[in-house]
């Protein structure tokens, strides 16, 4: 299977603007091929890992990937896929996001050996290019009715468009032309929402250095739920790759309730098990998909992909406290990750259990405690509890902080311990 032939199982591409020049120039030689990264927020989140194994793919077929952080194309702002106006980044700020992201791309690529990737910010190059010369040696190039045909412009004209956002077409086509007068790039790959901004930087190329230079555009495939609804994104936002943003347990915990009919073209995408691997697991899925055994690869992967194996592991652990009610064997910050969003109450003193229910909304009076303590339906830190004489200490807190209630199968709340 050629590289192209697996891109396309797995459901990544959608465009080439010449498939058939683009698949003979990979048969003949390694190339180099870029993808860039705006510095928008100082992480990355998952919607972003497509390109990044994209790039990947290709520096395992010994193609050598280039990453371009738009540290000067962020401070302009990019209007595709947008209705509005982006807020402006200042400079100190897209510095710091910038940092961010270099930070993260070296985890996912290698930048040893031949095939090493290179790391790049167009300000480096775009900062020294004065007004004039930006209107004359490359706006020249540019017709405004051109510029009028792309999607990226014509979606925004009805709401309107600053010559700021405007121009963002001829400064991502410096970017490609700059990649190939310094590294002869020839690929650039970006979101279908790039189509415009990535034919327009191949027409430039061809005006300065000639109809015939063999440079390329791929997009990919916009990935989107079954339901329509835009991938990657939970009830509380975007999942960052940064663990301090989006703990790994939230992303392993958001593809593991990923529906049946997403499971299998994630796999494809996010993984790098093999087509044969693929298949068993399509196989099984098929013949049971309520052991959810699909979404368990699925999740685990994801998170050894961007956390590494370590911590994926911890994860499933984690994950499986709730199952096992072992809520013991984790930290203090673990159960506050594991029972993220449940009512959260401070006790200062022992307190009685008919108290600790009411004070935590688990039951509405004594009477009510009573009875649900009676039919067995309480437990403490996993443990059943019916007696309703019990006090809740110091000594019942889980790494010194908190105490774990649970009324029936899944209301819980958390009694947290403060002297």
């Amino acid at each position: 299977m050629t590289l192209l032939e697996e891109l396309k199982f797995r459901g990544f591409i959608k465009d080439f603007t010449d498939e058939k020049g683009l698949t003979d120039l990979l048969e003949k030689q390694s190339i180099r091929f870029y993808c860039g990264f705006d510095p928008t927020a100082d992480s990355l989140h998952v919607g972003h890992l497509i390109p990044i194994l994209i790039m990947k793919h290709f520096q395992k077929h010994h193609h050598r990937p280039i990453a371009v952080i738009g540290g000067g194309t962020g401070l302009i702002g990019d209007p595709s896929g947008r209705k509005n106006e982006r807020e402006l980044l200042t400079l100190e700020k897209s510095i710091e996001n910038s940092q961010g992201i270099y930070h993260q791309l070296t985890k996912f690529l290698s930048f040893e050996g031949e095939d090493a990737a290179i790391l790049v910010n167009n300000y480096d190059w775009l900062k020294d290019i004065s007004v004039v010369e930006f209107l004359r040696d490359y706006g020249k190039n540019f017709t405004v009715n051109y510029m009028l045909s792309k999607d990226v412009v014509a979606s925004r004209m009805e709401q309107g468009i600053s010559f700021t956002e405007f121009s963002y077409m001829i400064i991502q086509s410096i970017d490609f032309l700059h990649l190939y007068q310094t590294y002869h790039t020839q690929l650039q790959i970006g979101g279908s929402e790039q189509w415009g901004n990535i034919t327009a930087g191949l027409d430039l190329i061809k005006k300065i250095e000639g109809a015939e230079t063999p440079v390329y555009g791929m997009t990919l495939q916009l990935l989107t739920k079954s339901d329509g609804t835009k991938f990657g994104k939970s009830a509380s936002g975007a999942l960052w790759l940064d663990e301090k943003k989006t703990h790994p347990y939230h992303i392993y915990q958001y593809f593991y309730n990923i529906a049946d009919t997403d499971v299998m073209k994630l796999l494809k995408i996010y993984t790098f098990l093999t087509p044969e691997e693929l298949m068993k697991i399509e196989k099984d899925f098929i013949a049971d998909p309520g052991t959810r055994n699909a979404q368990k690869i699925l999740a685990y992967e994801i998170v050894k992909l961007i956390h590494g194996k370590e911590m994926a592991d911890h994860v499933v652990k984690m994950s499986e406290v709730l199952f096992k009610q072992e809520f013991i064997s984790l930290s203090a910050v673990e159960l506050e990750t594991v029972l993220e969003g449940v009512n959260k109450v401070d006790i200062h003193a022992p307190t009685s259990i008919m108290d600790a229910l009411m004070l935590t909304a688990l039951a509405t009076s004594k009477r009510e405690a009573r009875e649900f303590l009676k039919n067995g339906a309480i437990a403490l830190n996993g443990a059943k509890i019916t007696d309703e004489t019990r006090m809740i200490g110091k000594e019942d807190c889980i790494d010194h902080t908190y105490v774990v209630l649970k009324r029936g199968k899944k209301l819980y709340a958390l009694l947290r311990y403060v002297d």
